[in-house]
């Protein structure tokens, strides 16, 4: 049990209405009756040790994978750490090195077609290496990172260069992360960091930006499975460009970046011959610049839009995109990929989360709301509230959410015990009974809290009480499974054929999916 854990059982073994002599009392009991015997003792303590070494190596190599990232990507090329770590030993451990890629290739089956490596793949990698070394498996990790480290060089410059730039890109995730973010605070992040690098290392370039998304073509399928639909731009291009939707037998590069899977920079529109240009009234002469198209991924590598820039705006002679802006650039597109599905995520987890209740109110009369809350990250574990529903039928997802902070709320403290813990708290608030139950991450970090009002009522009738357990055990299930099938770099399962429809995973499926599956079991 960790410190909040065993405060919350204690507090809820002795009761909300036991006195200061009862709670004494208790604390005197167990201090005297609470033993340990060596052997316990050296076991929690190699414990203890355990732990603190995994996150230590945890620290160190996501130090490394970051020293190496020096354009923020978000991603490593395998051949180039490959051909680095040939050298490990003198060459002397090339066959580890050999063996360890052949398991990682099949934990991570996408890496024969594109070669990235994500900073879970990395670290993984040097794991298998470490454990296909001779010798102590933690002396050889320390080694490697040893040795990867001093690998890697940079110039005092490059490394401001590289610290501005990572800046940025945190705000792009900032911006999806934030108590009511939405889609559009992330493309404005997304257009402020390329704006910004133009001023600060691309010699004030004039650059256009836009963000395309494909969709599925219901307006004419006659003319391609997919479309790609412009979602955002740069406000001087919004007239021409905003909503605009390119088909695939339409001039352009767009879906050639899309099917190849990698950018595409055209240095010189002028002579390329297969442009699409929106703004129809730029003349021959003002259609010169170089246009850079890059695709975007999921975690799977699947392609879902393109991240277009382009420097028609500017009328200078070199507005050509050099090689380290177009790695930046590389490096916003996975940014912007990580704030895209964290959004999509949060809106899963709502969609999901009303879907439960809706399955939940016609069972438990005696619950009279229920608020969903998300954990802001941050130390100070404030609280989102995302959603508001009653017994009446009503519901309210908050366009506007309302922040809780700890300080500020005394009288809603379960509700920061609940995160603090993990575990169910109890409590009235306002003459009223309340049940807060965590929602936890695939790390079991809390992300989210059902606040369940049970009125005047002490306790649930049974059945409901069974009803809001099966109800909460299949939420934290649909949760787990939509964290998983975003950060999880595999293909996901799907299980009813309704999660087929448009390619699309419909969260609120997920719920009924885990309920199918229960229920199979107890048949």
């Amino acid at each position: 049990l960790t410190l909040p854990q065993f405060v919350q059982l204690m507090e809820t073994f002795v009761g909300q209405d036991s006195s200061l002599p009862t709670v004494k009392r208790l604390t005197a009991f167990i201090k005297e009756e609470y033993k340990q015997t060596e052997e316990e003792k050296m076991e929690q303590l190699e414990k203890v040790h355990h732990m603190s070494q995994v996150a230590q190596q945890k620290l160190l190599l996501e130090a490394l994978f970051e020293k190496w990232d020096t354009n923020g990507h978000g991603f490593l090329d395998l051949e180039e750490v490959d051909a680095v770590l040939s050298g490990f030993k003198g060459g002397m451990e090339k066959k580890a090195l050999m063996k360890a890629k052949e398991r990682l290739c099949l934990q991570y089956p996408q890496l024969s077609r594109v070669e990235k490596l994500s900073p879970k793949a990395f670290q993984t990698f040097l794991q298998l290496i470490a454990s296909e070394c001779t010798g102590n498996e933690d002396e050889a990790i320390e080694n490697l990172v040893t040795f990867l480290t001093t690998s890697v060089e940079q110039s005092h410059r490059e490394s401001l260069q590289s610290l501005t730039r990572r800046k940025w890109l945190q705000d792009i995730q900032q911006a999806a992360e934030t108590c009511g973010a939405s889609m559009e605070s992330v493309y404005k992040a997304v257009l402020k960091a390329i704006s910004q690098d133009a001023d600060a290392h691309g010699g004030n370039k004039k650059i256009s930006a836009y963000i395309a998304l494909l969709e599925e073509n219901q307006l004419s399928p006659e003319r391609g499975q997919v479309l790609l639909r412009y979602v955002a731009c740069t406000a001087d291009d919004a007239p021409y460009v905003l909503n605009q939707v390119l088909y695939r037998d339409m001039k352009g590069i767009s879906f050639a970046a899309v099917d190849e899977g990698r950018p595409i920079h055209v240095p010189r529109v002028q002579l390329h011959g297969n442009i699409h240009f929106w703004n129809s009234d730029r003349t021959e002469e003002e259609r010169k610049g170089s246009l850079l198209v890059l695709p975007l991924h999921d975690a799977c590598w699947r392609v879902f839009g393109i991240l277009g820039l382009d420097t028609l705006r500017d009328q200078c002679e070199k507005t050509i995109f050099l090689t380290p802006e177009i790695i930046f650039y590389q490096g916003v597109s996975h940014a912007f990929s990580k704030a895209y599905h964290h959004i999509c995520m949060r809106e899963n987890v709502l969609h999901m989360a009303v879907t439960a209740l809706d399955w939940l109110y016609p069972r438990t009369p005696s619950i009279h709301t229920v608020t969903l809350y998300l954990v802001e990250p941050g130390k100070d574990k404030a609280l989102c509230k995302m959603i508001t529903t009653d017994n009446t039928g009503q519901k309210e997802i908050h366009s506007s959410p309302v922040l809780l902070l700890r300080e500020e709320n005394l009288l809603r403290d379960y509700l920061f015990k609940c995160t603090d813990s993990l575990e169910v708290a109890l409590a009235p608030a306002r003459g009223e009974q309340h049940i807060a139950v965590p929602l936890h991450d695939l790390s079991r970090q809390a992300l989210g809290i059902f606040d369940i009002s049970i009125g005047h009522h002490k306790k649930l009738p049974p059945q409901e009480q069974k009803d809001l357990q099966k109800m909460l055990k299949m939420a934290q299930a649909a949760y787990l499974e939509i964290l998983w099938s975003l950060l999880k770099e595999t293909e996901p399962t799907c299980v009813l054929e309704a999660e087929h429809v448009a390619n699309v995973r419909h969260a609120g499926f997920l719920f009924y999916r885990f309920m199918l599956q229960d229920l199979r079991k107890c048949v």
